[in-house]
């Protein structure tokens, strides 16, 4: 099936699920007081779902194997920000074990559709 918006790819509704978890994470205590910590995890959680519609939005193969790119290292980028600060106790191991789950399977995701569309003749 061809997508014929963002929006229409699992990979994206999966990254905007896992931003939205980010947000409600970061509303909670102790990590609601933590600024630095707070905007870096959203930041990070919001770019996956942005790089996914962006590189799609260049209607470019290429561009989109770039942009996915992107997106799965931000992907890593928020599960190390995740663990250290489980480490630091602003997350707890529980809340970081269901997003570390969710991220992988994103990135999984993420790097079957770069391989597809390397391998897919024009």
């Amino acid at each position: 099936m061809k997508a014929n918006s963002f929006e229409e790819l699992v990979i994206w509704q999966k990254s905007i699920a896992i931003g939205v978890q980010v947000y409600r994470l970061s509303d909670q205590l102790p990590l609601k007081n933590d600024y630095k910590s707070r905007d870096q995890l959203i930041g990070s959680a919001v770019s996956i779902s942005n790089n996914i519609a962006e590189g799609f939005e260049y209607n470019n193969r290429i561009q989109f194997i770039k942009f996915l790119g992107y997106a799965k290292g931000l992907a890593g980028e928020l599960r190390s920000q995740l663990a250290l600060l489980v480490e630091v106790g602003r997350v707890s191991k529980e809340d970081y074990l269901i997003l570390k789950e969710e991220l992988i399977g994103l990135s999984k995701q993420i790097k079957a559709l770069i391989t597809y569309l390397k391998n897919k003749k024009d």
